[in-house]
């Protein structure tokens, strides 16, 4: 909306792993503007194809965020057109900010706020104004412990290349925090956390589970740091942790992280019976198979069994 008619003309550029190409996406199609987003390689599927979808020019590049925002950056340069940071441009900063105002609208007696920490607009964003309207609500940031750079930035006092890792929480995989959001939110944070990916994978299940609701790994982080324990000192107290987005592949690595799926071989008998055998056994025991495989060429040993490989899940 803030874009010079010349600007309309000749577009917009970003980079992201999903939340901010969306809304670039959506809107660019509804004011008529091209949206042009470059995405890293490590980006599920389906977002690329959801970016797609609502009308952008979607391209893949770059082995993580950082790279993908170069990226993009280059291309406005040699396009004529306007980059839009992610997490860093003065006008996401402010409009995360209106996150903070619904959270006191409707939470007046909140105690604690928990926002994810990528980029860091959501959390300079939130953080300026709660703390604008109650200083003394805690703020807590939480990342991956495979890219912590919010956390490192706080430790020296100024943003700093953090190496990125794979991480279930992609959406936070940013080697440098950015500047504006870092001088805006390092004086209103009151703690930094880290969660490990075990605990992002549990805290997407759990969600899905409890409140039947999809949330990615990003926005997970926030409960994640509740399952681990992270968060035990504002036990009896509101907390309010802020689930930021929706865009999970499948749960089943989660489950098995939990305990729920497992997998083993067994050797059968081959004639009829014997498999069915093996299952009602599982049955039984108050498991359900989801996958199984014969493997009849691999049975050397004895020309009348057969090697069964059982997926199933456990009730307990």
């Amino acid at each position: 909306m803030n874009l010079t008619e010349s600007e309309r003309k000749k577009g917009v550029y970003a980079a992201s792993a999903g939340n901010h190409a969306q809304a670039l996406c959506m809107h660019g199609k509804q004011l008529g503007i091209p949206v042009t987003v470059v995405m890293p390689r490590h980006a599920p599927i389906k977002k690329i194809a959801h970016r797609k979808k609502l009308g952008g020019n979607v391209i893949v590049q770059g082995k993580n965020l950082s790279e993908s925002r170069l990226i993009a950056l280059g291309k406005s340069l040699d396009e004529g057109g306007k980059y839009i940071n992610g997490y860093d441009h003065k006008d996401v900063i402010a409009g995360a900010g209106t996150v903070g105002l619904e959270i006191i609208e409707q939470f007046p007696d909140v105690d604690a706020v928990v926002l994810p920490a990528g980029g860091g607009g959501l959390v300079a964003g939130v953080a300026t104004a709660i703390k604008g309207l109650r200083s003394d609500v805690k703020i807590i940031s939480v990342e991956a412990d495979r890219c912590p750079s919010f956390k490192n930035a706080l430790q020296v006092g100024h943003p700093i290349e953090t190496s990125v890792l794979p991480t279930l929480a992609d959406g936070l995989a940013v080697s440098v925090i950015g500047v504006n959001a870092f001088a805006t939110a390092k004086d209103k944070v009151d703690d930094a956390i880290v969660v490990d990916e075990k605990a992002i994978g549990l805290a997407i299940l759990r969600l899905v589970e409890l409140e039947k609701i999809v949330i990615e790994g990003a926005g997970a982080c926030g409960v994640g740091a509740l399952l681990l324990g992270k968060l035990n000192q504002f036990k009896g107290k509101k907390v309010v942790t802020v689930l930021s987005g929706g865009n999970s592949d499948t749960i089943g690595t989660r489950m098995a992280w939990d305990n729920r799926l497992v997998h083993f071989k067994v050797n059968v008998s081959d004639r009829p019976g014997g498999i069915s055998e093996l299952t009602n056994i599982i049955a039984e025991n108050g498991a359900s198979i989801k996958d199984i495989f014969l493997e009849r060429s691999w049975t050397r040993s004895d020309v009348f069994t057969v090697r069964v490989k059982i997926v199933a899940e456990t009730r307990n």
